[in-house]
């Protein structure tokens, strides 16, 4: 088989891993395994979850807390046939190509974790535990308020109902949970231990770069709710005519959405939370930032600065499709790997953008005041977007987005400025102008 980057410097035959999720209920382990999926696709590396209760459902849909106790025996043998149905799917996924994959489950007994072990490595495939051990009170009775609302377990039930069956649930697995290497017998194993939302971590035998580049994500990622915002600068004056890129200032509706900022982000986030603003170093993010309260903190980030267009800096659609007819087509035809000539393709972005995700993803509530492209990066990794779409995502002007991660997908709230501003927006296709957005393809 010929070799293949994906444009990372990972080459995706060197290595296939099955990360396998360790930890009792409401630690965390779902929201993990889901987002270190989501950041590997976004690296164009293949990864997959295998989340066995998605599996189990199948068979016991909304079990109650007695299904998960060690002595009902027709419990573990569905939770057993549950198991072995995911990781059968998971090896075939591994047949076809895939490099990462993510076995999110308790795995909370030494036999269960021997049993994959043995299932996985025998196939040669590289295993890593990764298990999420938390005493905190607080963070606990969080996370079991989030999966008694966002849990398919628990669809259409009592909220109450639901998180006093769920804690039940959770002390039926104590009695049977051991935290990996607890008797110092699984030494041989390669394992990632974060205790306490990161408070102490503890890495074993780590052995190649893909491994470790999955474990420096993991150990920078923590669990606690939050929120990230992100807004485009405010209209500019190359944006009123049609022009890409460049360091213009804004517009008047730009400023006036500037000065608008502020109050959209009280109402978002509220006059008492803490905020860090990100901004990037050119001129039209930073004065979209000017009028925020000045006790958030702003900083600003050459790496959050808009696609490099090279050449076609500063020129209209049309003006490229003139000037080089084949590249707006080639553009067209693969604009996620485009390199403008002499400039970046969304691919490019992405790689500069690895730095600001890991910040992201170590700090707490975040503004990100930035642009189109990048916008439309960070976005896609939140979201899960195929990299093949997310360059034709809509981010319109004047318009504050705040996602918020959960343990079972990333919630969105927009909420618009209601101050006109321009399209900045083509659709893969089209004529060389921008247009406005396809209703159902926004964000």
């Amino acid at each position: 088989m010929p070799r293949k980057t994906n444009g990372v410097g990972v080459q995706a035959e060197d290595a296939q891993i099955c990360v396998v999720m360790v930890g009792l209920p409401a630690r965390g382990k779902s929201y993990i395994a889901q987002k270190a999926q989501r950041y590997l696709r976004w690296l164009s590396i293949p990864a997959r979850t295998f989340n066995v209760g998605n599996y189990r459902r199948t068979d016991a849909p909304q079990p109650t807390a007695d299904f998960f106790d060690m002595n009902n025996a027709e419990g573990e043998r569905k939770r057993r046939a549950a198991a072995e149905a995911a990781v059968a799917d998971m090896l075939q996924w591994f047949k076809s190509g895939g490099v990462v994959g993510i076995l999110d489950a308790t795995n909370s007994t030494k036999e269960r974790r021997q049993w994959v072990m043995d299932t996985i490595s025998k196939e040669g495939i590289e295993v890593i535990f990764v298990e999420s051990k938390c005493d905190d009170e607080a963070l606990i009775m969080g996370n079991i308020r989030d999966v008694k609302t966002t849990s398919p377990d628990y669809k259409g039930q009592d909220p109450e109902t639901a998180a006093l069956d769920f804690r039940n649930r959770i002390r039926n697995y104590e009695k049977i949970y051991k935290s990996i290497n607890e008797d110092g017998d699984e030494n041989d194993y390669t394992y990632l231990k974060v205790m306490d939302v990161g408070k102490q971590v503890i890495i074993n035998r780590i052995q190649d770069y893909l491994q470790s580049r999955i474990v420096y994500y993991l150990i920078n990622l923590h669990i606690r709710p939050r929120s990230v915002w992100l807004s485009r600068h405010g209209e500019s004056m190359l944006n009123l005519e049609g022009r890409i890129g460049g360091d213009a200032a804004l517009s008047y509706r730009g400023e006036e959405y500037a000065r608008k900022l502020p109050d959209l982000v009280r109402q978002s986030v509220g006059d008492d939370r803490p905020l860090t603003v990100w901004t990037s170093t050119l001129k039209r993010t930073i004065a979209t930032a000017r009028h925020l309260p000045k006790h958030y903190n702003q900083l600003q980030w050459k790496a959050l600065d808009e696609l490099d267009a090279g050449v076609c800096d500063g020129l209209t659609y049309q003006e490229i499709k003139d000037r080089y007819p084949d590249d707006f087509a080639a553009r067209d035809d693969d604009k996620y790997n485009y390199r403008y000539r002499g400039g970046e393709s969304y691919r490019d972005v992405v790689i500069r953008l690895e730095p600001i995700i890991m910040e992201l993803e170590r700090s707490e509530d975040i503004l990100i005041i930035s642009h189109q492209a990048v916008i439309r990066c960070i976005y896609a990794y939140f979201m899960q977007k195929d990299q093949e779409d997310s360059p034709w995502l809509p981010v319109p002007l004047h318009t504050l987005i705040k996602l918020t991660p959960r343990a079972y997908g990333t919630d969105e709230e927009k909420t618009s400025a209601n101050i006109k501003a321009v399209s900045t927006w083509r659709g893969k296709g089209s004529t060389a102008k921008h247009e406005d957005p396809v209703p159902e393809g926004g964000i």
